[in-house]
């Protein structure tokens, strides 16, 4: 029998989890709330509005999979559970290592899983006081989940006092920020890791790179990122070795030990510096935008894999196959992003498309036949090469296609990878 998917979002990621599950043979139909300009069978409900959703899958006898942090920290797998609903995530007391930066750098310094020196404060004037005392530099970084933008790296005490003051006086992420982590920053490179897990084995999926900041040369303001490629080679078999087992594992075992079951997406924040890793922090869903190039380069049903998570069977499944192909993601912005921007331009170009790249939506709207745009980043186009540079080529040649009035993207997405190769 055939099984219906809810998929719980509106961005890049939740578009290109869609794409993935409905090669599916076991998959009917997919649902997306609430979707957007690019997704299928969109339903009107807010990620937010936990009984809504729950409602809506119980009626269609759905499978849910929920894309972004916000359900998950708000208990929506909890929800779900208690009604005898099938759904993908983690439970929210293991959702508290992406919602809580404080709690997640407790459980590492407990658990001796590498990280960065850190302290905690939720007083301006003391935490400017140890930023004086300190002889490096530092990353201020807000509690609470702050839509990826709630950290501030610092290259001086003068930008690590204003940091405290943006977070903690100004409270530019309002609540999220009535705490604050002033951490040790690691100067190295950084890189995604992400593993699928089932609360006691992780199957690792392929890395990748995410570029955070809004211009060429990883310049500007940090924003939820401006583009991905996968595989990574900074990430070889060697440091793959050490992540699994001294991070993920650790991370997942370590939970189980506090009797917090992790079922779902783990993503690990890596900087690497000297050939070692250090976690800059968790995720508890798949990353957007790495989830794209990701999902292009898988070569198993991620259905049967998300349902292994849920029914804590992922061990009688065979590792995760891969694409040898490069994949890259770089993200179409509107102007002004991540500060402010206009909405509803006009976007052409779609049909124009080739090369087997895919255009995956996060803020569009459709309005008629016309597709508008509806946020800050607004697609992700995203393109397979047998190479690195093949896929670099193939994905910029498919972005040229595409216009409107407010465009905006890096032209350096997957650049340095071909430096680490």
């Amino acid at each position: 029998m055939l099984v219906n998917i809810l998929v719980i979002g509106s961005g890049g990621r939740e578009h290109a989890l869609s794409w993935k599950l409905s090669q599916s043979s076991k998959v009917d139909t997919i649902f997306t709330a609430p979707g957007n300009g690019g997704t299928q069978n969109n339903v009107p409900i807010n990620a937010d509005d936990l009984d809504g959703l729950a409602d809506f899958a119980q009626k269609n006898n759905c499978f849910t999979v929920v894309g972004p942090e916000d359900p998950l920290a708000a208990g929506i797998v909890d929800k779900f559970n208690k009604l005898g609903l099938k759904v993908f995530g983690p439970s929210q007391k293991a959702a508290q290592l992406e919602s809580s930066k404080i709690w997640a750098k407790d459980f590492m310094k407990r658990n001796e899983i590498p990280s960065a020196r850190f302290e905690i404060f939720d007083n301006a004037q003391k935490a400017q006081e140890y930023v004086e005392s300190l002889d490096y530099n530092v990353v201020v970084k807000a509690d609470g989940l702050a839509a990826g933008k709630g950290v501030i790296v610092c290259n001086s005490n003068d930008e690590a006092i204003s940091a405290i003051q943006t977070i903690l006086v100004k409270k530019t992420f309002g609540d999220a920020g009535n705490r604050i982590i002033v951490e040790e920053r690691i100067d190295g490179i950084e890189a995604s890791y992400i593993a699928l897990s089932d609360g006691d084995v992780a199957i690792p999926m392929a890395t990748s790179q995410d570029h955070k900041r809004i211009f060429d040369n990883d310049e500007g303001p940090n924003t939820g990122g401006m583009g991905a490629y996968s595989p990574t080679a900074i990430i070889d078999d060697n440091l793959t070795k050490i992540i699994q087992e001294e991070i993920i594992e650790k991370t997942i075992h370590a939970m189980k030990k506090e009797g917090i079951v992790f079922k779902g997406f783990l993503y690990a924040g890596i900087m690497i510096r000297d050939g070692k890793p250090f976690v800059l922090e968790y995720n508890v869903r798949m990353g957007d935008p790495e989830c794209q190039p990701i999902t292009m380069r898988m070569d198993f049903d991620l259905y049967d894999y998300l349902v292994a998570s849920v029914d804590g069977t992922l061990s009688s499944l065979p590792p995760a196959s891969w694409k040898l192909q490069s994949a890259v993601c770089v993200v179409l912005a509107s102007k002004g992003y991540p500060e402010s921007y206009s909405k509803n331009d006009e976007i052409t170009g779609f049909d124009s498309i080739s090369n087997g790249a895919i255009v995956f939506h996060a803020g569009t709207k459709k309005s008629g036949e016309k597709i508008l745009s509806n946020g800050g980043r607004v697609l992700g186009v995203t393109a397979l090469g047998d190479s690195l540079e093949s896929a670099i080529t193939n994905v910029y040649s498919a972005i040229e296609k595409i216009t409107w009035s407010q465009k905006y993207n890096r032209t350096d997405i997957g650049k340095k990878g071909l430096s680490y190769l």
